[in-house]
């Protein structure tokens, strides 16, 4: 099974567990979660509030507890923790895994995140989903396997993700579409209205 940059409507990979295939969408930033339990978000996609504790010293969060919370099924001995520091501005996107789940914490900052359901027999198929998540609406998102995502750091500050993959890091596992890409085809530009 070989990974490839896809064109829209072309398989990127076609596996005996997944087919991923680049939508053809139109410009726009899909639909805005604005609710956890919004019937919006692209099946597998899971999206819970996580407690934060602030006090005279500052703030405590817990970003996950093994077995619990969204990322309960993530094993213990492989399971991956990893944290990314991103300047305002920057934008990284997108990519996709055929097996690993990722469980996103933004723990400062705000993300504008961008999921793109690429799985070709999901009821949600060609379905992108934008979150606004972070230090002003503390959430975590779990996305599964075929979902191909990415962030813009928005809100003048640096942002930190903080996140666990149910599986180490492995380059095979992992597909990149450019940003701009014109199948998934999303409007990065802010939303003046």
């Amino acid at each position: 099974m070989a990974l490839e940059l896809g064109v829209p409507g072309r398989p990127l990979v076609k596996s005996g567990e997944l087919d991923l295939v680049v939508p053809e969408c139109v410009k726009g930033i899909g639909n805005v979660i604005l609710s956890p339990e919004s019937p919006d978000l692209i099946a597998g996609v899971k999206v819970q509030p996580f407690p934060i504790y602030p006090d005279d010293r500052g703030y405590f969060l817990e970003v996950q507890r093994i077995g619990k919370g969204l990322a309960a099924a993530f094993p213990s001995e492989r399971t991956q923790i990893s944290a990314a520091q991103n300047y305002d501005g920057t934008v990284k996107a997108f990519h996709y895994h055929l097996m690993q789940h990722d469980c996103w914490c933004p723990v400062t900052g705000m993300l504008q995140v961008v999921l793109a359901d690429m799985r070709l027999g999901s009821p949600t198929y060609g379905a992108r989903n934008t979150l606004y998540v972070g230090a002003l609406r503390p959430w975590q998102v779990l996305i599964p396997p075929g979902v191909a995502h990415g962030y813009k750091v928005i809100g003048g500050q640096p942002a930190m993700l903080v996140y666990l993959t149910d599986q180490f890091y492995n380059p095979k596992d992992e597909g990149r579409i450019p940003y701009n890409d014109s199948g998934i085809n999303y409007d990065w530009e802010t939303q003046n209205k």
